[in-house]
């Protein structure tokens, strides 16, 4: 069986983000993604008001480039001023032609 070294990146924000969101992970090359539903606490202890609805988590298989590219723009448009967290790290894959 062949691994592929790729990168999961996971992005937790408020519901309100998610179609942007999603439309910009496939501008940035991801070709599927995993969304849930999902619920928590962040730094401050509670959310500003859920007139948005509940948290989703977005999930994506890329590769390292595209992976930092989504990140960075996570952070640049996102991070200053909504609750909105991002991480990433290194993944092997089964079927890795899937993903790039």
């Amino acid at each position: 069986m062949k691994l592929t070294e790729l990168y999961l990146v996971t992005i937790i924000t408020e519901r309100y983000f998610r179609d942007e969101i999603l439309e910009k992970l496939k501008e940035f090359g991801a070709t599927g993604f995993t969304l849930t539903d999902t619920t928590g606490e962040g730094s401050r202890g509670m959310r500003a008001s859920d007139f948005e609805g509940k948290n989703v988590k977005i999930e994506v298989v890329v590769s390292k480039d595209v992976g930092n590219n989504i990140i960075d723009y996570i952070a640049d448009v996102y991070f200053e001023n909504y609750s909105v967290i991002a991480y990433a790290y290194p993944v092997s894959v089964v079927r890795g032609d899937k993903y790039v």
